[in-house]
């Protein structure tokens, strides 16, 4: 039996979450791709919807783990999995919606099957890291597995170790390790993404973050810090939240410098989504506040 699911996705600051409440407010069940909106406390830097929004409409993988623990498109892959006919029972049509890009990959032709952990080798890389920093693990990422590190924030220790670990346990990137070539065949997909011109994307990006700022962003931060949480837990890697590290250790950076820090991070993220999307099949392309999108969902569920 295939399963009917429709796919929201969009850079950063393209209006996927105003679209979300306008356009499926009954008989919809939203599953989060976002990588940062899994972590609690983390509201304001990673544009979560609010309590009250998501009570409006069902939410799913939002808010439920704490930022020390790691999140990855396996686990977002098999929980998705286990939600869509949970959805589906209750009468209700699954949306997948967010901008981690390779979440939608792995949901759509599934996960490479890489080698395993090797202890040993995991250890010399934890030592690396210390001793060289991870700038420099990076930039070997850049010269054995290229195309991995176009994929991998340069301050995603954990992608960027595995990636250097594939590679010295296998000899092979991690982008050889082909996941398969055809759409899983147990689910209907509507594929849906949301595009803006890139001045008008970068626009919206920059006052976003200027509003993040007003919303206590930065009182956010401080009391994740306080909390315990160190520039190493998986969530206080994410823009908007690992800035404030780096002003912290370095005390180079003023406040003013650490925002436009995180417009920048945050529009050349937007750049890499729009290229790792252009890749995906199937994608029919809108803008946010094109009407046909609504008519494209109403099509999608009459036939399904």
């Amino acid at each position: 039996m295939r399963h009917p699911v429709i796919l929201l996705f969009g850079p950063t600051g393209v209006g996927k979450t105003d679209l979300i409440f306008t356009l499926f407010k009954n008989n919809y069940e939203i599953i989060n791709a976002d990588s940062m909106q899994v972590y609690k406390g983390m509201d304001i830097g990673s544009a979560k919807p609010s309590l009250q929004e998501r009570t409006e409409i069902p939410h799913h993988l939002i808010d439920f783990m704490l930022p020390s623990n790691q999140f990855n498109a396996g686990i977002f892959v098999r929980m998705a999995n286990h939600l869509i006919p949970e959805i589906l029972k209750r009468g209700k049509i699954p949306v997948i919606s967010g901008g981690t890009a390779y979440y939608f990959k792995s949901f759509l032709f599934g996960l490479p099957t890489l080698p395993p952990v090797e202890p040993q080798i995991r250890d010399l890389l934890q030592k690396e890291l210390i001793t060289k920093g991870l700038p420099a693990l990076y930039n070997e990422l850049k010269r054995v597995d290229p195309l991995r590190a176009e994929q991998v924030e340069p301050g995603d220790s954990y992608r960027i170790l595995r990636g250097l670990e594939v590679f010295r346990v296998s000899g092979k990137p991690v982008s050889a390790f082909k996941v398969p070539d055809t759409i899983r065949n147990d689910i209907t997909p509507l594929v849906l993404g949301l595009e803006r011109s890139r001045p008008e994307l970068y626009k919206r990006i920059n006052m976003r973050v200027d509003h993040m700022i007003e919303q206590g962003l930065i009182d956010e931060v401080k009391h994740l810090i306080e909390a315990g949480y160190t520039k190493k837990d998986p969530g206080m890697k994410g823009i908007g939240y690992g800035e404030f590290f780096l002003q912290a250790e370095t005390g180079e950076f003023t406040t003013a410098d650490v925002i436009e820090l995180i417009k920048r991070n945050s529009r050349r993220y937007a750049k890499r989504q729009y290229t790792f999307f252009r890749k995906l099949p199937m994608v029919k392309w809108f803008c946010p506040s094109d009407t046909a999108i609504a008519k494209a969902v109403k099509s999608f569920i009459k036939n399904v």
